[in-house]
């Protein structure tokens, strides 16, 4: 490392001035003017010596409240920065964080003089409007001395990661009709393998509820026998998530594959709030064991996908089991004829509600290819709303439990 690169442009001007000055006294004979040639040549060494052990002494930590928030929502990054030197201080020291221009500008702090074991608190907010994964940190530390002649720098730490989940659109409590488990608010039904008139008990055990005893089978067998005990059948849903590049348009928190994500994340934990097992599909893959939220980490860094048509995702459709209450949903960038046959085929002998969001901001050919496509998915069997942008959601959503799109209607 050249040592020069520690000077400032003061310090270098001192650097040069010192021998020049001396030579002069040296010539015309002025022992005074070397004896100042000396000071300003030993200015910028004797700063160097004050601020060289700073950097060592300093330390750090940081920390992110909250470490995971939704895009559009503040996190708060704490940094401390402490001298852990016990006799000397630390003077003119400027501390600056590292943010990817996303979070916006590069916060930076002057911190100046920090006494021996002293402790500074800095703090200050970040936001994005788009989801990702981002680093925040190392912090820049620059040490200056008073007659500003020598400048330090040192990276301190490492980055911590912040997490920034899609944005989540609240979604009407009431349930679409005309899924396979009408009536009642349970996200759970009983299964009994008889009727009333043929149920299959089993013999009475120590602590079993006397309101369960099934009289006519006692009376039968001469023992005392209960019914079995009931069995639940879980909702499941599946949701399938269109992340084809080539069916997308736009750039940043406006892209309409943006509005997807978000789309697809509000409406699975909209359904997995209601009890469900929620099965989450990307037109390349499957997000793995989503459980409560889990599933907004995936989406967070999920990328656009290089395919280009829909024939593999719906195959891992069709194939998706259903059950309960639970239903159908495909979140869909810009389709064409292949991909609503496609689509077809994975509704075809579903009798549960299998719905179809369409992005209007994705790369249609034509303003009007999305109704087209809508019809031609009605006319398939699916229930088919059009989104904007994702706070349009809540609206299409409600609209949808109020005048569901039947089988073989048009809009």
């Amino acid at each position: 490392m050249n040592p020069l690169r520690a000077f400032t442009a003061r310090g270098v001007g001192f650097l040069c001035a010192g021998p020049a000055v001396i030579g002069a006294g040296l010539v015309i004979g002025e022992r005074d003017l070397v004896g100042l040639g000396v000071l300003v040549l030993l200015l910028p060494v004797l700063s160097l010596l004050t601020v060289a052990g700073a950097p060592r002494a300093i330390a750090h930590s940081r920390a992110l409240q909250p470490a995971r928030v939704a895009a559009g929502s503040d996190a708060r990054v704490l940094i401390r920065v402490a001298n852990s030197a016990a006799l000397l201080p630390v003077g003119g020291l400027l501390a600056e964080d590292t943010l990817p221009h996303t979070l916006g500008e590069r916060p930076r702090f002057t911190i100046g003089y920090l006494r021996p074991r002293g402790v500074r608190d800095l703090t200050y907010r970040v936001r994005t409007q788009v989801r990702g994964h981002y680093p925040v940190g190392p912090l820049r530390l620059s040490f200056t001395d008073p007659l500003g002649c020598v400048c330090l720098g040192r990276e301190v730490g490492t980055p911590t990661s912040l997490l920034v989940t899609p944005p989540i659109v609240r979604l009407s409590e009431v349930p679409l009709p005309g899924g396979a488990a009408e009536g009642g608010d349970s996200t759970a039904r009983t299964m009994s393998a008889g009727g009333q008139d043929d149920p299959i008990p089993r013999a009475y055990r120590h602590g079993d509820d006397l309101r369960r005893v099934h009289w006519r089978s006692t009376a039968r067998h001469g023992e005392l026998m209960v019914r079995r005990e009931e069995h639940q059948w879980s909702d499941r849903s599946v949701v399938l998530l269109d992340m084809r590049a080539g069916a997308h348009a736009g750039t940043g928190a406006d892209a309409s594959v943006e509005t997807a994500v978000s789309a697809a994340a509000s409406i699975a934990l909209h359904l997995s709030g209601r009890g469900q097992e929620i099965r989450l599909l990307t037109d390349g893959a499957e997000i793995a064991s989503p459980r409560g939220d889990g599933f907004l980490d995936a989406l967070a860094t999920a990328r656009p996908s290089a395919g280009t048509g829909l024939h593999g995702a719906a195959e891992l459709l069709g194939a998706a089991p259903v059950t309960g209450r639970g239903r159908l949903v495909a979140v869909l960038g810009a389709v064409g004829p292949a991909d609503i046959d496609a689509l077809g085929r994975a509704r075809a002998g579903r009798e549960h509600d299998c719905t179809a969001i369409l992005c209007r901001t994705a790369a249609w050919p034509s303003p009007d290819a999305a109704r087209a496509a809508g019809e031609a998915l009605s006319a398939a069997g699916w229930l088919v709303a059009e989104v904007g942008s994702a706070r349009d959601l809540a609206g299409a959503w409600a609209r949808l439990a109020d005048h569901p799109i039947r089988p073989g209607a048009t809009r």
